[in-house]
């Protein structure tokens, strides 16, 4: 309290590290919530098979010709036992227009069963059926950013919008879902008949991606084998070949995302606990300093018959409190940034009260640490060579 400015600077390195660390810690656990919620927003048991396999040398070569047709999604929808629906997916980018408006974008040419493997849901008017889809109908179903951008307040159903210069009758649209945990827009989207957008947009055969969702989540790795197993009967594989397709679930990638962020996490939180570190240090060094100023208090304590622990605990406390304090600053700056980078930037946060009982502990445990050498020359002080200390 005596020298309060010097006692603030001192703190400032732990102010500093502690609400950086519960910052990081929790926009590390917000974006963790953020894609376990997408994941289960989409579907925990979905599985995207893609054309193409990780080799090396001539098959590589091979690889990258590998592409998929209507035949491995025909085997697929036969022959899977362990898959509750499948679709392929096929996209053109282009610029849609209802009158004036006009909204550059991409269409996806998918099965009616594509809704329930996102776990998509209808807003209003109905999803395209199997009929329509077979006939290669040019109907649309629009997600909500599509609406918003177009037609406004205006009823969509039923309205006529082109997708550069194909016409398509609109009628569904979507529940908003919003941004997943990458950013992107999940109601920039819209979706026609498979047969539609392979025909009368891309005019090729080929297809980009088949997704599909598995009839239980615990079932997911047999579903990968079993898939697996037909596509290679099917693109006659021999059995010393690797395979030319790639075969992800959800949690797969999900959890790929959450080691990435994790990583990065644990990487920016040790970054900014070396500010705990120069905190520590900036305490033991004013520790020093003030057992200098204050050795003669030291020897008239001892004295009067202040023993070596009690001189010891006194700074010890001194270095603990001064940490501490230190530490409660810095959990109010880390929390009032962390609603500040998610009101500001729309960042996830998630602060757990693990990170403030840890933060609390390793204020308390920096200040012994740091604290404790300082003190404990301080105790060992000869009281008569203290008395004389000018």
């Amino acid at each position: 309290m005596r020298n309060g400015f010097r006692s603030i600077l001192t703190m400032l390195g732990i102010i500093i590290g502690v609400a950086a660390v519960i910052t990081m810690l929790a926009v590390g656990a917000g974006t963790q919530k953020s894609i376990r919620e997408s994941i289960a927003a989409m579907g925990a048991n979905m599985l995207f098979i893609v054309p193409g396999g990780d080799m090396r040398g001539q098959a590589r070569t091979a690889a990258a010709r590998a592409r998929f047709d209507e035949g491995d999604l025909r085997a697929i929808q036969a022959n899977a036992t362990m898959l509750s629906y499948v679709s392929p997916v096929v996209s053109r980018n282009g610029t849609v227009r209802f009158q004036a408006e006009s909204r550059t974008t991409s269409i996806n040419g998918v099965e009616p069963s594509f809704i329930y493997i996102r776990a998509l849901d209808i807003a209003d008017g109905r999803n395209f059926n199997d009929q329509e889809a077979a006939r290669g109908a040019k109907v649309v179903v629009i997600g909500q950013t599509i609406i918003d951008n177009l037609f406004g307040d205006f009823d969509p159903i039923g309205q006529t919008i082109r997708f550069d210069r194909t016409p398509f009758t609109v009628v569904g649209t979507l529940v908003p879902k919003g941004q997943n945990s990458m950013g992107q827009d999940q109601d920039d989207i819209i979706l026609a008949p498979f047969n539609t957008v392979q025909r009368r947009l891309i005019a090729g055969r080929t297809i980009r991606q088949i997704i599909a969702s598995v009839v239980d989540e615990s079932l997911t790795q047999q579903a990968i084998a079993e898939v697996a197993d037909i596509l290679r009967a099917h693109r006659r594989i021999r059995e010393d070949a690797p395979n030319d397709f790639q075969i992800h679930s959800q949690q797969e990638l999900g959890n790929m995302m959450e080691e990435s962020n994790n990583m990065m996490t644990a990487l920016l939180t040790a970054i900014a606990a070396i500010s705990l570190l120069v905190g520590g240090i900036g305490i033991m060094n004013i520790m020093f300093v003030s057992v200098i100023e204050r050795t003669r208090e030291i020897g008239l304590r001892m004295a009067v018959g202040a023993k070596g622990k009690d001189i010891l605990m006194q700074f010890l406390i001194e270095a603990i409190m001064i940490s501490l304090t230190g530490g409660v600053i810095g959990m109010l700056f880390g929390v009032g940034a962390s609603f500040a980078l998610h009101q500001t930037l729309g960042w996830a946060i998630s602060i757990a009260p693990t990170s403030i009982i840890i933060s609390f502990a390793v204020c308390v445990a920096t200040g012994m640490f740091f604290g404790w050498y300082p003190a404990f020359k301080a105790s060992k002080l000869d009281p008569i060579e203290a008395l004389r200390f000018e």
